[in-house]
């Protein structure tokens, strides 16, 4: 069976084209679900209109909690052997669906969606293209577009990827370090037609973040002193860079800094480890849900 899980926030004029094109290409037995993180613009009323027990389903925050509370949301009420995300702006083209399941019965956990040939405005582009080459280089792992939201996994993998707070961007990460076998490939993007991306350099900035905790979750969960050590090797060349270069008032000031964000680094990575291995706690509550 196949699941495709769409998070929705504010798509009133896209669910119902969406839910049609889908049922165009899913080979049966399948099903839809959407999950409305907090829509206000009569989302919800539409969802309730193409609701089709037991083929497709709709589940409802009680407000916005965010994409990967919606996506783990998903991945716990999806009965598939194989579930898809997808976005629900119509950007992503369920004729790509018979492609991404040829790629899994090649033996992959998580084929990853690239947007080759990305409809967007240039500074989203931009955006996207700087935190890549990051995750890239961070991570070890190949892909181009790792952010994608079009992606499909074996029902395995979903169900046990350990997301919390804006993790989604980085389920291929997540998947490379438990020892799945991710792949990519190129997809159809289309041109948003409704609403507004909620894309930009703000969430880049906070793509970082993320990924500096993703980093050593991964690499170095089970040897947070590697990681403590890198940070403090860092830090120890920072002020011996200070200390030749720049004046003593603001040698003291460097330093001062560079103690503040090694104490920073290192409460931020102990209280995610605490989150991520502590018991488990739904990050989000659900107003309503029709199976």
């Amino acid at each position: 069976m196949i699941s495709v899980v769409i998070p929705v926030c504010n798509e009133r004029t896209t669910v119902a084209p969406l839910c049609r094109s889908l049922a165009q290409v899913l080979p049966p037995p399948y099903e839809i679900l959407f999950v409305d993180d907090g829509s206000t613009d009569g989302t919800w009323e539409e969802l309730l209109q193409l609701h089709e027990a037991g083929r497709v389903r709709v589940i409802r925050f009680r407000r916005n909690f965010g994409k990967t509370p919606a996506l783990e949301a998903g991945f716990a009420a999806a009965r598939g052997d194989v579930l898809f995300t997808m976005d629900g702006d119509l950007q992503d083209d369920p004729q790509e669906v018979p492609r991404f399941l040829e790629k899994l019965q090649e033996g992959y956990d998580l084929v990853s969606g690239w947007k080759k040939d990305r409809k967007d405005p240039m500074g989203k582009i931009i955006a996207s293209r700087i935190f890549n080459a990051a995750v890239r280089c961070a991570s070890g792992i190949t892909l181009h577009d790792v952010n994608c939201g079009f992606k499909a996994y074996r029902g395995e993998l979903a169900r046990r990827l350990p997301l919390h707070g804006e993790m989604h961007r980085f389920t291929p990460v997540l998947a490379h370090a438990m020892g799945y076998r991710v792949a990519e490939i190129a997809v159809t993007h289309h041109p948003r037609r409704y609403g507004r991306s909620h894309y930009g350099f703000t969430r880049l900035l906070k793509g970082f973040v993320d990924l500096a905790t993703v980093i050593l979750l991964t690499r170095y969960a089970d040897r947070p002193s590697h990681g403590f050590g890198l940070a403090a090797l860092a830090a120890l060349l920072a002020g011996v860079l200070l200390l030749i270069l720049l004046p003593w008032p603001y040698l003291l000031l460097g330093m001062a800094s560079l103690v503040s964000a090694a104490v920073l680094l290192a409460a931020g990575f102990v209280a995610e480890v605490v989150v991520s291995r502590g018991p488990a706690r739904a990050a989000y509550q659900i107003r309503e849900q029709l199976d």
